[in-house]
């Protein structure tokens, strides 16, 4: 029989016990606090620009702060109430509001977008609301289209602007479901099938079915720019002379512009993992990834990306609108999230959110990040000679886009751009290893082609050429007046010293560069987008064909020689 005093003792064990467990628990909480402080020391100054970060951990908010001013006239601090516009990461929300009328058995993922919205032309291949909730459709960007028809930043557009613009397109970038590219009008499309079928606006529908129910009461899509929002945070880039506004005139809803807080954010995180609102089938439906015809499983989830991070599965999106940056980050199987939302253009809310990640998640991380070190990898030795039947330019046929590989110091060097470069070293006579890559990439070079090997699945090839340089003389070949009949817009094009100078009345010049023949891009502009000359049966220029940067959002967009 146990004695009451050795009762007593063990009772007042237990309880320092507990008192003990309690305190490291605080002063975990306080040291973690404190190196989130740290992270974003830079942005703790009323003078500046600030960022807002909430975290939620295990089914609660574990943190939640403000950094530094949302209105530079008034000093006013941000506090994690401040809104801001979270830019794309609205997307995941406009597909939350189609998989809620999915439920109800009011549409299906796999409808043809022309059974609610018939504006869309008939590009032959159906495309559904599932194509533009992944990426997969094939339309082009909105925004890229406004900016060649010579929208500006300031300019006001809307939900009717964009399917305006939708209605003049005569090509897809690629057919459905053979390829993904991220592309802004599909839900803009999306915003436009919720509204119809509802039977009211988008912004009453999420309101009434997503926010109250989730109690983000200070949550909001904005069809109206012109109407006011209460503890809104400014946004704002920097120049020479300091911080000025960024310009944001934008009604467009589905793609973006939904207002919301960070700790707001945090209880849209949590419904993932402690439903409130929407199914488990609806999740699981909304975080699987989509697949292509051929079978090639993509990045996109439905209105998100789906990645590895330090051996986690992380499911994110970013934001980017006029000076606001968003990163919004789950790792469903740790029931984390994070949510980063900043007011400075200049500011990187990724990286700031994988800091605080690696605080909180470091003991679940199985791998680290690849950081290609010379001494994990087992390399030979190649001399000059042996390197310089590698180097040159290669282009690649289907990004539009061309890499120049170099020597410099001895070494192998792939080059993007100025200042944007990795160093390869030589795993064999003609592979070699690029560093600076969170992936693992190879680079084979052989039969006057560089193949850049992402995995045993996905690779890209790129073939050698020879830059082209044009006399004056010979650029007059291309001067001349092009009309495109998706843009109703006119492009003129006038010969300079080895560059063609592009002229609109809204956009004004840009320099065009050669490339290689019939072949044109801008150094920076327009995102190094390009032109290729299209010649008729007797090699006169009939037209031209625009690609962006990276073909990723508009390619082969037409342009009719007129004059």
């Amino acid at each position: 029989m146990v004695k009451p005093y050795f009762l007593y003792i063990i009772i007042a064990f237990l309880s320092l016990s507990g008192v003990n467990a309690q305190k490291n628990k605080l002063l975990s909480k306080k040291i973690i606090e404190q190196k989130i402080d740290s992270i974003f020391s830079d942005f703790n100054d009323l003078n500046k620009p600030g960022a807002a970060v909430a975290v939620t951990y295990k089914g609660k908010i574990a943190f939640k702060k403000g950094y530094g001013s949302a209105n530079l006239e008034y000093g006013i601090p941000i506090t994690p109430n401040t809104i801001f516009n979270i830019a794309s990461v609205s997307k995941q929300f406009t597909v939350f509001a189609i998989l809620l009328l999915a439920e109800q058995g009011k549409l299906s993922l796999d409808d043809d977008i022309h059974k609610y919205v018939p504006e869309v032309p008939d590009f032959k291949n159906p495309i559904t609301l599932r194509h533009l909730a992944s990426h997969i459709s094939g339309l082009r960007d909105q925004w890229y289209l406004l900016g060649m028809a010579g929208w500006r930043d300031e300019d006001l557009k809307n939900n009717d602007d964009i399917l305006r613009l939708v209605s003049h397109q005569k090509e897809l970038n690629f057919d459905p479901e053979t390829d993904c590219q991220y592309s802004n009008t599909g839900f803009t499309l999306l915003a436009e099938v919720v509204s119809r079928v509802s039977n009211q606006s988008f912004a009453k529908f999420t309101k009434s079915h997503i926010f109250i129910p989730l109690q983000m009461l200070n949550t909001q899509f904005v069809d109206d720019i012109e109407k006011p929002i209460k503890n809104i945070a400014y946004s704002y880039h920097i120049d020479s002379t300091g911080y000025k506004k960024s310009t944001f005139n934008n009604s467009c809803v589905g793609p973006t512009n939904l207002y919301t807080t960070v700790e707001d954010m945090s209880s849209w995180a949590m419904n993932f993992s402690s439903l409130k609102v929407g199914s488990e089938n609806l999740i699981k439906e909304m975080n699987t990834p989509a697949k292509l015809r051929n079978g090639k499983i993509v990045d996109a989830a439905l209105g998100q990306f789906i990645d590895n991070y330090k051996g986690l599965k992380e499911i994110y999106h970013e934001g980017l609108d006029a000076g606001y940056r968003t990163y919004f980050s789950r790792f469903p199987d740790q029931n984390f999230s994070i949510i980063v939302i900043t007011n400075s253009i200049s500011s990187n809310p990724n990286y700031l959110a994988k800091q605080v990640t690696n605080l909180y998640l470091k003991d679940d991380f199985t791998e680290a990040i690849n950081s290609s070190s010379l001494e994990k990898i087992n390399s030979i030795q190649l001399n000059n000679n042996q390197l310089t039947k590698f180097t040159g330019h290669y282009w690649n046929n289907k990004k539009l886009n061309s890499r120049t590989i170099y020597i410099k110091n001895d070494t192998l060097r792939y080059s993007r751009s100025e200042n944007n470069e990795s160093p390869l070293i030589p795993i064999e006579k003609n592979k070699f290893q690029m560093l600076g890559s969170q992936k693992d990439l190879k680079v084979v070079f052989a039969n006057k082609q560089m193949t850049v090997i992402i995995d045993e699945q996905d690779s890209t090839t790129l073939k050698f050429y020879e830059p082209k340089t044009y006399s004056i003389d010979e650029l007059k070949e291309y001067a001349g007046t092009y009309y495109s009949e998706e843009l109703q817009t006119y492009y003129t094009f006038i010969p300079k010293e080895n560059k063609l100078e592009l002229n609109n009345i809204r956009i004004g010049t840009i320099d065009f560069f050669p490339i290689k023949k019939d072949f044109f891009q801008d150094q920076g502009k327009w995102e190094y987008s390009s032109f290729e000359f299209v010649r008729d049966n007797d090699s006169k220029i009939k037209g031209v064909r625009f690609s962006s940067f990276g073909a990723e959002r508009i390619k082969n967009l037409w342009f009719k020689k007129v004059r």
